[in-house]
């Protein structure tokens, strides 16, 4: 029994379209996001690119309009030591002369997630439009890597 040509062919293709569906779908879910101070370093570069943003809500910035669904805040970058331990006695902490490294978030069109707050640490979807400035697509909050029950008052 002789398989012919055209069952190869089309076989083949099948096959090299499965291997394509897959591989396109690694690379758009295989996403990684940048720090606020890396996306800060190289904006010229990322300037009007799809960008994925990592950094925490600063208080007193959020702005939410629930007519309109526009959420505005200032997203800056995650303290290095945020794991709630005190720095060992006599630790030298860095300081810094310079304004603080800070991203103007406006998102619209989008509900506002549940757990945004301030202080929460954010992953931020969209493309940056200008120095210092991100026109989200998607805000992700990020959920506490450890319960903590309120303590009674």
């Amino acid at each position: 029994m002789r398989v012919k040509p055209r069952f190869l062919l089309g076989g083949g293709l099948i096959v090299a379209a499965i291997g394509y569906l897959i591989v396109v779908g690694i690379r758009s879910t295989s996403e990684y996001y940048l720090t606020v101070p890396e996306a800060q370093a190289r904006q010229a570069q990322l300037m009007g690119q799809a960008v994925r943003v990592a950094g925490r809500v600063q208080a007193g910035t959020i702005s939410w309009d629930p007519v309109s669904l526009t959420l505005r805040f200032a997203m800056g970058p995650i303290p290095a030591n945020d794991d709630g331990t005190a720095s060992a006695a006599g630790a030298i902490k860095a300081v810094s002369v310079h304004a603080p490294l800070l991203f103007a978030v406006v998102c619209r069109g989008e509900p506002k997630p549940d757990m945004f707050a301030p202080g929460r640490d954010v992953i931020v979807e969209g493309h940056l439009t200008g120095p210092g400035a991100i026109d989200a697509e998607q805000v992700l909050t990020s959920c506490p890597s450890k319960y903590t029950p309120k303590k009674p008052s």
